[in-house]
């Protein structure tokens, strides 16, 4: 019997490089497809009120959240307490522009499935089918929305956390954004809850690459108005990456 054949994978960060490099993608695929664009009005539109009350609520919640956790002026070192302040800000921030996006994605699902098809008929001719019916595909596409938005109160608690804390928060959010973005195209290939995480931790580095990608893209001005539509697309074609990956990957042999 000969030896098994490596399988070899790059390193983790050309990997988790790989998986970032799919959010431009998928603006990149909407922007040079105008069919695509009426699939994402809606949800666009959504995310502009949303995103925007959700921005408010961060506002409102920093100012106590910065009282409350942050060093008092003056009780630390000025290098200290700046990015400190600046770390809870922005990890406030975020959680509120997350949970109002978390929203307007739930609120879209339907076509935001649509445009995740429509995505994987142009790249690949056709869009998979997982065969278990509509009611099947629409309880798996609720729980995936509805894990999205559990994430959002971890995105702020461990916000919390001194020091630590705001890289956490980022972490678990991009997590979250991963699983979310990928869900309509893995829904199609018949996997469950249980299997799509199974998928995201196979495949952890592209996963939390595009994750954080899409989590600092909540941050940009503008960009995040556009980010839902944009993440499906970048989601359904790091589905499609990764397949040809796994089939081109050299297998054990007897």
């Amino acid at each position: 019997m000969t030896d098994p054949v490596p399988m070899g994978r790059p390193s983790l960060p050309v990997r988790a490089a790989a998986g970032a490099w799919h959010v431009p993608a998928g603006f990149g695929f909407l922007a040079r497809r105008p069919g695509l664009w009426a699939f994402a009005a809606l949800p666009v539109v959504l995310a502009v009120v949303l995103v925007f009350l959700g921005l408010v609520l961060g506002v409102f919640a920093g100012v106590r959240v910065a009282a409350r956790f942050g060093p008092a002026p003056g009780s630390v070192p000025v290098w200290v307490e700046l990015p400190t302040s600046l770390l809870l800000w922005t990890a406030t921030l975020g959680s509120g522009v997350f949970l109002g996006l978390g929203v307007a994605l739930a609120l879209a699902s339907p076509i935001l499935d649509r445009l995740s098809r429509q995505v994987e008929d142009r790249a690949r001719g056709r869009a998979s089918d997982s065969g278990k019916g509509f009611r099947w595909e629409a309880a798996q596409a609720l729980r995936g929305s509805l894990y999205f938005l559990a994430a959002a109160p971890g995105v702020f608690l461990l916000g919390l956390i001194p020091v630590v804390g705001p890289f956490l928060s980022v972490a678990w959010g991009g997590r979250a954004v991963a699983f979310q973005m990928t869900d309509p195209a893995l829904t199609r290939r018949g996997l469950s809850f249980r299997e799509k995480r199974l998928w995201h931790r196979a495949w952890r580095a592209e996963s939390m690459g595009f994750g954080l990608a899409g989590m600092v893209g909540l941050l940009v001005p503008f960009a995040n108005l556009v980010l839902g539509p944009a993440l499906v697309a970048g989601g359904t074609l790091l589905v499609l990456d990764l397949e040809d990956v796994d089939a081109e990957r050299p297998r054990p042999t007897a």
